[in-house]
């Protein structure tokens, strides 16, 4: 519930709003309060238990698309590396137990190191020349959307992801690729 600094309610409203802005209705939110999963970024969560909350999620919901973090979890937070391996588990054993969705791909985003991390749209040639399967450059108004989108989380902005805001590349580009 992102309680990492006991605003869980206050971080709980405020995706809500950032969603909003995103054209993602409240409905459309779903926000896990398990004390096995406690938000800190540097606590890895038990595969198995997250494995079973996001299967349960995506078959309640139909799923067929799930866009989650790499085995660096762009910036190596415990909790974001977490969900890439309960995602892996869970493929890893699609074949020999149902585990995943028939028909549910995963597509990963793709940690930088920290010179491209910050080099925002110049690293779009980069960026087209690198193998990916998915490639997202948003534009100047879509970029703009995503920094609104990203002011609402009020609580969690410190001077580095103002920082963020301004020079990070994954607010105008990101390389998927499937898992």
């Amino acid at each position: 519930s992102g309680n990492y600094y006991n605003q869980g309610e206050i971080r709980k409203k405020e995706l809500e709003q950032s969603c909003f802005l995103l054209g993602i209705p409240a409905s459309d939110v779903t926000v896990i309060d398990h004390r096995d999963l406690p938000d800190n970024p540097a606590v890895e969560w038990d595969t198995q238990l997250l494995a079973d909350f996001v299967l349960k999620h995506i078959e309640a919901n139909h799923i067929n698309l799930v866009v989650t973090f790499d085995a660096g979890g762009v910036s190596g937070h415990a909790n974001h590396i977490s969900l890439y391996t309960a995602l892996r588990y869970m493929l890893l054993f699609s074949n020999i137990h149902p585990l995943l969705c028939p028909g549910c791909r995963v597509l990963v985003l793709e940690s930088v190191n920290l010179f491209r991390k910050y080099i925002s749209i110049l690293d779009v040639p980069i960026s087209c020349l690198l193998p990916r399967d998915a490639l997202f450059i948003l534009t100047e108004e879509e970029t703009e959307q995503a920094k609104r989108a990203m002011r609402c989380h009020r609580s969690q902005l410190l001077w580095f992801r103002h920082i963020y805001m301004l020079f990070s590349r994954y607010m105008v580009i990101n390389s998927l690729r499937l898992l």
